[in-house]
């Protein structure tokens, strides 16, 4: 009788880590509520949605570290996780930009590149699925701190200095998506050329 192959849990789309890339997806609605609800007042519900905002945001790390580790890495994964992080952090400057927190400019360039690499994935992923590169996962983590510190009042406890800190990684992590986007379109026709 044969033994299992170890390859066989890449098979299937029904595993721990793309249930959790689901769950985060789900999320983003509950986070945007919470956020929206009070208008932004800096109370309980703007604290709440800040922590679950990190928490959403933290298992993108988590689910990629069971999938390789686990050799549950699969093609539907590698599709959903980065639109799990774009759903997220594209509502959150969404929302900022609606509290008037946010410059919509600011939102428009992060939208307008998470959108295109986004619908550009889903024409190409009957062909072949482009896995997020460095830079893009290197922007993926100046996002989340950016937004992060832009969604909790940290001012109230440490002083409004944290504005500045604040403006600076974002503007870092504007920069990083600019870039990152840049870098994904060169790659993608780069790999259009070859036969």
């Amino acid at each position: 009788m044969a033994l299992p192959s170890a390859a066989a849990p890449r098979s299937t789309n029904l595993n721990l880590p793309n249930a959790i890339t689901v769950v985060r997806i789900l999320l983003a609605p509950v986070f945007i509520w919470m956020l929206l609800a009070d208008d932004g007042a800096d109370g309980a519900l703007r604290w709440a949605a800040a922590g679950l905002f990190v928490v959403a945001i933290a298992t993108d790390g988590i689910d990629g570290a069971i999938a390789r580790k686990h050799g549950l890495v699969t093609e539907l994964g590698k599709l959903l996780d980065p639109i799990a992080d774009k759903i997220l952090t594209g509502g959150a400057l969404v929302a900022l930009s609606i509290l008037g927190e946010l410059p919509w400019w600011v939102t428009i360039v992060v939208l307008v590149r998470e959108i295109g690499i986004t619908v550009h994935r889903m024409i190409v992923a009957t062909d072949h699925v482009v896995a997020a590169a460095w830079m893009g996962k290197l922007k993926t983590v100046a996002q989340a701190v950016a937004i992060s510190l832009a969604l909790a009042p940290l001012y109230l406890l440490v002083g409004e200095w944290i504005f500045w800190v604040n403006g600076a990684l974002m503007t870092i992590a504007v920069l990083l998506t600019v870039a990152s986007g840049i870098d994904y379109v060169l790659t993608a026709l780069k790999a259009a050329r070859r036969p």
